[in-house]
């Protein structure tokens, strides 16, 4: 796998979606719906996410989870810090 093009890819897809922290909302590049950042909703955008990656980035499936596990590793990060900055 080329670690730095999926590294991009990821960084990207960060760049790219938009977080409402006061309504708790993700705005994703790769479908219209918006999402709860809380993990259960948060994954009912996977096939959304994989689909997009195949479409846009020509990832394959082993690609494809590498990038969700980058993307969603940096998004869950950005929200607990803004849920500590703000005490909770």
């Amino acid at each position: 796998m080329d670690y730095k093009f999926l590294n991009k890819v990821a960084d990207q897809l960060v760049n790219e979606t938009r977080i409402d922290y006061e309504g708790e909302e993700l705005y994703v590049p790769f479908t219209t719906q918006s999402f709860n950042y809380f993990f259960p909703s948060l994954f009912r955008s996977y096939p959304y996410f994989f689909h997009h990656c195949q479409d846009v980035y020509g990832l394959n499936e082993e690609e494809i989870i590498y990038v969700w596990d980058k993307w969603e590793e940096i998004i869950l990060e950005l929200i607990l810090k803004d849920k500590i900055k703000n005490n909770g």
